[in-house]
């Protein structure tokens, strides 16, 4: 039985929880793109290739949990209105400079977010039966834990 956007009007659950980790990430994609694109300073060339090495990231566990999701007979979010009504990551236009620092500190905070739905869809899936999406959601709370750990890092701060 194909289920319409995951449930969106009943009880959460793992693909519900999993199709909004596809809206934040198709946010995270494109700021990603905006920061690797105006990072400046001291650190520009470190950051430039880190942050496409993260959108690259992001699109691959994009479109592995998307194709999932259609893979149980459901419909992830697909257009980038979707992706801005689901999302609780935000983003704007760059119109004011931000630093490198303050891009990071962005980033933590978004990583973070991933790392709480994430976390959230996992426990669902265990109690749904859905070891697929449990073990994809628990290896890409493995991943995010790194990349927080990184990010930190960077700022001169303990993993946290």
């Amino acid at each position: 039985m194909a289920v319409t956007h995951n449930q969106e009007q009943g009880k959460k659950t793992a693909s519900y929880v999993v199709n909004h980790l596809v809206a934040n990430q198709g946010v995270l994609f494109v700021k990603l793109h905006q920061y690797h694109w105006y990072v400046q300073g001291p650190e520009f060339f470190s950051l430039h290739e880190k942050f496409e090495e993260l959108y690259n990231e992001t699109s691959e566990y994009f479109d592995a949990f998307a194709e999932q999701l259609i893979a149980k007979g459901e419909k992830p979010f697909s257009t980038l209105s979707e992706f801005l009504d689901h999302a609780t990551i935000t983003e704007k236009v760059y119109d004011n400079k931000l630093s490198a620092e303050e891009m990071v500190r962005n980033l933590i905070e978004d990583y973070h977010t991933l790392k709480d739905l994430a976390h959230t869809g996992a426990k669902l899936a265990g109690e749904e039966n859905d070891p697929v999406i449990e073990d994809m959601l628990i290896d890409y709370t493995g991943s995010i834990d790194k990349t927080i750990w990184m990010l930190q890092a960077y700022l001169g701060n303990d993993a946290s």
